[in-house]
């Protein structure tokens, strides 16, 4: 079998796409008229296979029954690095024993539908926490601009296997959708309980319960010690806790886990009509071209003052949510469902924020480690964020109203006497964030905007809206692991992992590392299975 690549009209592309086996896909928006490149595979004469041709889409999974397995591992987190961790030690022989501080999938459903009629947060049951992790109900966009090692094509292969489209095996920015997702991660919480793993839901490890994991990973491999505090040795303990959980950062703190102040962003997340965003990145799109190509998205990014500004999780025809884990803050992320059909399109707008930064931190007008430095503390850049999400608590309104500005008005630096319609379901209030937001944040965000209207002009208007704070675009700490083992560089048995320890930054990304961390506990058997 051979590839032919070919460069098509939209209309060409979706009749190919129908009729043969496509291996890759993306849409060329560059040029006035929008191209689509379709990969297909050819037999030896160069004619593509048809859809239905016979050829496996790629090695299905092979989970073992590990009911009575000799070794186990425990997992502190249900997000993609903790579930696709589990999955890839069942495949190995290994038994997952997971422990997650929200609830299942149906259940955490119904707290986040609260939260959306603005009537409560659950502090352990929302956007961050629950089976799942932070991405199962915010977009479910599968791409990462890393360039880690790793398959990253087998996560795509065990999303397709739990039920996602066939587009998520060659499309080059796949999607599943925030609709979709959710059925995807009871199927593998289902075939991870089927096949003898444990997960316990609303548990959250405390310190009594992580100094026993920790203990119990201590023994050689074969032994049963009769002290053992849970009853039976462990290989490791992987963490994989993701970005948000503030908590345990404190905890693994006070307990000598090593921890480090690494480089984050945050700012606000702006929403357009997703009608602007199609013309000024399709030029003059058709009713036709969008039900053929999807609705634009964008990717925007310049540099102020020595620092990136840039967009980040952007979700044409989306939706912006409440994704704060903690009272008395605001926090909002975006979310798409799978037909990305709302009229509105939303996307981050951060500010990096080196670790030096936080050296500043008391001319930022920031939070109470003002004295510290960032290597003396690797917790002020998480304080930096908690400082902010509080602000933009004081400037909203209980419990979930988001401060929110005009964008033009921000640029300009006045009051929005009105805001336009919106995605966002609890709520707004008019509000000055271009006078309350860090100069280090607000002035940097203000040009940026000017930039981005440099290039595509229009952006800058006051059809648009921000919403503030966009904080937990990546986590603010990292926990240092040894590279060749992978176990933190303080805590033996202990496997950092995913976003939450700084190692990954999003679902694809994240289920890798788990899927890496996994193999390499593997490794400490005289075989695998």
């Amino acid at each position: 079998m051979k590839q032919q690549t070919l460069i098509l009209s939209p209309e060409k592309a979706h009749d190919m796409e129908q009729k043969f086996r496509v291996v890759k896909r993306s849409v060329d928006a560059r040029q006035k008229q929008l191209k689509v490149h379709l990969t297909v595979l050819t037999d030896e004469h160069g004619a593509p296979l048809p859809k239905e041709a016979p050829i496996p889409l790629y090695e299905q999974p092979c989970f073992q029954d590990v009911h009575n397995a000799e070794h186990s591992v425990a997992i502190i987190g249900a997000g993609p690095a903790g579930l696709f961790a589990a999955l890839t030690l069942i495949e190995h022989g290994i038994r997952p024993i997971i422990y997650e501080r929200g609830k299942e999938v149906a259940e955490r459903k119904k707290d986040i539908a609260i939260l959306n009629r603005n009537q409560g947060l659950n502090a352990d049951s929302n956007y961050c926490f629950g089976e799942g992790g932070a991405g199962t109900f915010s977009d479910g966009k599968l791409f990462s601009r890393s360039k880690k090692r790793g398959n990253m094509q087998r996560v795509m292969e065990l999303f397709h296997h739990f039920g996602g489209d066939d587009r998520l095996l060659y499309e080059a920015h796949a999607h599943i959708g925030s609709d979709k997702l959710p059925t995807i991660i009871r199927r593998m919480r289902e075939c991870i309980l089927e096949h003898g793993g444990e997960i316990h839901f609303s548990t959250c490890v405390d310190e009594s319960l992580f100094r026993n994991l920790i203990a119990n990973s201590q023994y050689p491999i074969g032994g049963t010690p009769s002290n053992s505090p849970l009853g039976r040795p462990l290989l490791g303990v992987i963490l994989a806790i993701g970005h948000s959980a503030h908590d345990t950062y404190h905890m693994l703190h006070a307990n000598g886990v090593a921890l480090a102040t690494k480089g984050f962003a945050m700012g606000v997340r702006a929403e357009h009509p997703q009608a602007l965003i199609n013309k000024l990145m399709y030029h003059d799109p058709s009713p036709e071209l969008i039900r053929l190509v999807g609705n634009a998205s964008y990717s925007l990014v310049t540099q102020v003052q020595g620092r990136g500004v840039y967009s980040f999780c952007m979700c044409p025809g989306g939706h912006i949510v409440p994704a704060g884990s903690a009272l008395n803050s605001c926090v909002v992320n975006g979310m798409s469902a799978s037909h990305r059909n709302s009229p509105f399109a939303n996307s981050g707008m951060v500010v990096e924020i080196r670790p030096e930064d936080l050296n500043n931190i008391g001319t930022l007008k920031q939070a109470p480690t003002a004295h510290e430095t960032f290597n003396s503390n690797p917790l002020a850049g998480l304080e930096f964020q908690q400082h902010l999400e509080r602000l933009a608590f004081e400037h909203g309104g209980e419990p979930s109203l988001a401060p929110a500005q005009r964008l033009k008005d921000f640029v300009e630096g006045r009051q929005s006497q009105t805001l336009p319609s919106c995605s966002y379901l609890p709520g707004m209030v008019s509000s000055r964030l271009d006078q309350w937001l860090p100069e280090h944040i607000g002035k940097r965000l203000q040009q940026g905007f000017r930039d981005f209207d440099r290039k595509y002009r229009g952006f800058l208007t006051n059809e648009a809206v921000i919403l503030g704070v966009e904080s937990r675009s990546s986590s603010a700490v990292r926990l240092p692991r040894d590279p060749e083992t992978l176990q933190s560089i303080s805590t033996p048995h202990l496997y950092p992992c995913g976003e939450g320890a700084g190692y990954a930054g999003g679902i694809t990304s994240s289920a890798l590392d788990g899927i890496n961390v996994a193999l390499k506990i593997a490794e400490q058997l005289p075989s695998t299975h």
